[in-house]
């Protein structure tokens, strides 16, 4: 026995001096005496959909030293849109852990590190025990892959081929997720259906590139083309530029115009006898404007910023908004405190038609001393409209609708909703006077009958 013993030990000792001078067929008779190495990876944050690069951990459920099993939760993390629990790829236990709570992790960047034992890891390891590993091993992924002997062989862990033959499984017939095809313990059981179907995110060198195709030619772009502002364009460029220096405040209500539309209605055959084929809301708000400015004559007035000091204009010359073929021109109606609605519906007919043929004159847009302007002929609803300097403020009405309202008996009935926007100079002008100019306009319009009054 004792013979027997100091032969062995004799053994040991020629191979482990011997072993490494032999040529690189001959290394797999060496003996290996010495423990399993097992090797540190990064477990990298995997991209979790819909865009995310980086999300915030907010709970770890894991520490450095915790032994951990594959779909084990590791921690919690926090996206702009969802949370989402990470789970281990691995077996193995953790070595460190890369961010603190509240922190923010990059998507493919390290999570932790884990210390495995046969297990494949991420492409980045902590360490070149990864690359050096499979430089030494007598047989790489691939080489196992190959046939041997008319055998195909997959690679596998013992632990996972373990599994697999206590499941009866063919491991060539379960989808890999591992490094260069190996099959890991989570493919084995999601193919078992024990974890739900895409638990396991194949790793990068498993992932076939589909061939790209040529992008088509890009079409041809049109040159850029300069065009010197002249005309109606020069023209709003500076008075724009002037706008926008005034500080602008905004004040907008509804108007109730159903019985304005009756008594345009009963007014339409008397304007036809008198040249105006068709009535609109338009000289309506025009007289208003002008009663409401005769009550606040600061919001008819002009601002001198040289003496510091305000114009009130006896003439109610209100602008209107005018879409021409040559652009949005703003000529004025003069004198409305002393006409009538028919007379201003005349006077505003004259002026559409001469902005239609451009025969529009600059007597037709001097001394303007308010505004207004309708988008609801265009659908619009709401707008915040810009001062024409150097008058004080503007209004603009949105497009009548019809809409459910109650009534003073708390019935429901059909109303037709016009809204309005003014905007002001702030400068001079106040919200309550805004507000009470507007409170006057509307009376008038919801109740037409006033304007018998004037």
């Amino acid at each position: 026995m004792a013979t027997a013993h100091l032969l062995r030990n004799a053994n040991t000792l020629w191979l482990l001096k011997n072993c490494r001078q032999l040529p690189a067929s001959s290394l797999t008779r060496c003996l290996h005496w010495t423990p399993t190495l097992e090797k540190k990876v990064n477990f990298n944050l995997s991209d979790i959909g819909e865009g995310i690069r980086e999300v915030t951990v907010k709970e770890w459920f894991v520490k450095v030293g915790d032994k951990v099993e594959q779909f084990d939760n590791l921690c919690e993390v926090q996206s702009d849109k969802a949370s989402v629990t990470i789970t281990s790829r691995y077996d193995g236990k953790i070595t460190k852990i890369f961010h603190t709570i509240d922190e923010l992790a990059l998507v493919g960047k390290p999570l932790l590190e884990f210390e495995v034992e046969d297990e494949e890891g991420d492409e980045d390891s902590s360490s070149s025990s990864d690359s050096s590993d499979d430089e030494k091993s007598p047989a790489s992924s691939q080489a196992a892959a190959a046939p041997t002997n008319g055998r195909l062989i997959t690679p596998a862990t013992p632990a996972v081929r373990r599994l697999a033959k206590e499941h009866n499984l063919d491991l060539t017939q379960v989808p890999s997720t591992g490094r260069n095809g190996r099959v890991l313990k989570g493919d084995i059981l999601e193919y078992l259906g024990q974890v739900p179907a895409g638990t396991n995110v194949p790793h990068p060198s498993n992932v076939v590139k589909q061939p790209t195709t040529a992008a088509a030619p890009a079409a041809p772009t049109a040159a850029d083309r300069v065009e010197v502002l002249k005309g109606v364009r020069k023209s709003m460029l500076k008075a724009m530029t002037e706008s926008l220096k005034i500080p602008h405040f905004a004040y907008s209500d509804e108007i109730d115009m159903s019985e304005l539309m009756k008594f345009r209605t009963k007014l339409q055959a008397a304007a036809q006898e008198q040249g105006v084929p068709k009535l609109t809301f338009m000289p309506f708000c025009i007289k208003a404007a002008s009663i409401a400015l005769s009550k606040f004559p600061i919001v008819n007035s002009t601002l001198d910023l040289a003496s510091e000091s305000l114009i009130y204009k006896g003439a109610h010359n209100i602008s209107v908004a005018i879409d021409t073929p040559q652009g949005l021109v703003v000529p004025n109606v003069k004198n409305c405190q002393s006409k009538n609605i028919i007379q201003i519906a005349k006077d505003l007919q004259a002026l559409v038609e001469r902005g239609r043929k451009g025969t529009l004159t600059p007597a037709d847009f001097a001394d303007g001393t308010f505004s207004l302007s309708n988008i609801g002929i265009v659908g619009g609803t709401y707008t915040h409209p810009c001062i024409m300097a150097p008058q004080v403020a503007i209004g603009a009405m949105g497009r009548t609708k019809p809409v459910p309202r109650f009534n003073d008996k708390d019935e429901l009935i059909k109303a037709h909703i016009m809204s309005v926007s003014w905007s002001a100079d702030h400068r001079v002008i106040d919200g309550v006077t805004m507000a009470s100019f507007s409170n006057v306009w509307k009376q008038h319009l919801e109740q037409p009958a006033l304007f018998l009054l004037h």
